[in-house]
């Protein structure tokens, strides 16, 4: 860790990064049987109800619990996933987290029956993060500022005479490749592919690809450019 001065009396604090370094903690044998328990002895509606009973709970049980469930609704959940308080989840069935996935308090992770959606290994996620999740991949290593948002779809608009709520959906699928960082309250729109270690800025709504090492901002967002410059 290094301080760093500047005028006056304001002092800049440089320091390590914690949950990007951390190291997995496995998961103990017992805690995934109940898991796999959980899954075998509830159906798809009792393990909602089972997860709302601890969504909002602050206690240890709590948090354990809603880990247990979720990995009992989900596709597929890896070690060391951690449920924050309020979190919300539609169709989990379509889901599936890596290892070391940080879900924040009051999330939502909106899937499709026939969707898919992935989070990889190290995946942080800020609180009142909105996900449209219907066809949604986050890779390893993104970090998703709070409040920020995907939309993965888009009615047609077509034919103009009707309400446009009443058009059909055109789900296009959105990739945020390895080392991403996105900023708070961002928008991702649909089709869109967040490149690697690239960085959207906060409050930027981001209509195109932006390529990897690319730093992206502003109402639309635009690359400023590549962090590789010097």
């Amino acid at each position: 860790m290094s301080n760093l001065e500047t005028s006056g009396d304001v002092l800049i604090r440089e320091v390590a990064a914690t949950f990007g370094r951390r190291e997995i903690r496995q998961d103990p044998t017992w805690e995934r049987d109940f898991a796999n328990w959980l899954r075998e002895s509830n159906s798809r509606d009792e393990l909602h109800t089972l997860f709302g009973r601890f969504r909002v709970g602050e206690s240890g049980f709590d948090a354990f619990m809603r880990r247990a469930l979720l990995r009992a609704m989900c596709r597929v959940a890896g070690h060391d996933l951690q449920v924050g308080v309020g979190v919300v989840l539609k169709h989990p069935e379509t889901m599936e987290f890596g290892d070391c996935v940080f879900i924040g308090s009051q999330v939502m992770i909106q899937g499709r029956y026939d969707g898919a959606c992935r989070f990889g290994n190290h995946v942080w996620i800020g609180p009142q993060a909105y996900f449209d999740a219907r066809q949604l991949t986050l890779e390893d290593y993104v970090g998703w500022g709070p409040g920020a948002k995907v939309l993965g779809s888009a009615h047609t608009g077509e034919p103009i005479e009707d309400p446009i709520i009443t058009t059909d959906l055109v789900i296009q699928p959105v990739v945020v490749e390895t080392g991403a960082d996105i900023g708070m309250n961002a928008s991702i729109l649909p089709g869109v592919r967040i490149g690697a270690h690239a960085i959207v800025g906060a409050g930027a709504v981001v209509t195109h690809d932006v390529p990897e090492y690319a730093i992206a901002a502003g109402v639309p967002a635009r690359v400023l450019r590549s962090r590789r410059e010097k």
